[in-house]
């Protein structure tokens, strides 16, 4: 059997609050989001454009390159707008991993968290809660598909990109909060209070730069 011809990538990068942004893709859809991140935030949404021009990239990449800028400037935006298609193989497999990047698209919406427990349920296995954690570490495409919307049945923000983007996943949440949505109770967790819990992280990298420096 002839195997298919390998996708064709293109890529596409953006500055925005959270540090550089690259997205690659093919013209059948996205295939990776890549946050590259000094460690520093800038909370101005004006912080968010393109870095590169969108001339002969694949419709689906400028579709993305466009949500992305909605979602740091303008999230009200995207209850009108669409999402781009996703061509990763990851998430075109028949695996628990597809089926749980798919159910937390599918059903947790911008402003809203879900505990990894329950994310797990609703994907098929309720006792699969740290299988859950391993599809967020393989999500192949951050803040289109919301693992920073998963967080621990005691509110706490979990690992966010293995721990060293915690605060950026707090930055998220209280992102998508202030655009306008109240998030409603979460679900199959105690809920996350963001300043709360951002202040603590905060708080921990500051004393990890102070040890650094020392």
């Amino acid at each position: 059997m002839k195997r298919p011809n390998p996708c064709t990538l293109k890529m596409v990068a953006l500055l925005t609050p959270l540090g550089r942004i690259e997205v690659s893709g093919c013209e059948a859809g996205v295939h990776n989001i890549s946050i590259h991140s000094d460690g520093t935030l800038d909370k101005r949404p004006s912080g968010c454009m393109l870095v590169d021009t969108l001339e002969n990239v694949p419709s689906e990449l400028q579709i993305c390159a466009d949500w992305l800028l909605s979602y740091f400037q303008n999230p009200r935006s995207l209850q009108k707008g669409h999402m781009p298609a996703l061509h990763h193989a990851i998430l075109l497999e028949d695996t628990f991993t597809s089926r749980v990047l798919h159910t937390l698209l599918r059903y947790v919406k911008f402003g809203e968290t879900i505990s990894y427990k329950r994310l797990a349920e609703m994907a098929g296995n309720i006792r699969a809660a740290r299988a859950v954690g391993g599809a967020m570490r393989r999500n192949p495409v951050p803040l289109l598909i919301p693992c920073h919307r998963v967080i621990s049945s005691a509110g706490q923000p979990g690992n966010y990109m293995g721990g060293k983007g915690n605060h950026m996943k707090c930055w998220l949440l209280a992102h998508e909060r202030a655009g306008g949505w109240e998030s409603p109770p979460p679900q199959g967790g105690t809920g996350f209070n963001s300043n709360e819990n951002c202040e603590h992280e905060q708080g921990k990298k500051s004393q990890t730069n102070q040890n650094a420096d020392s």
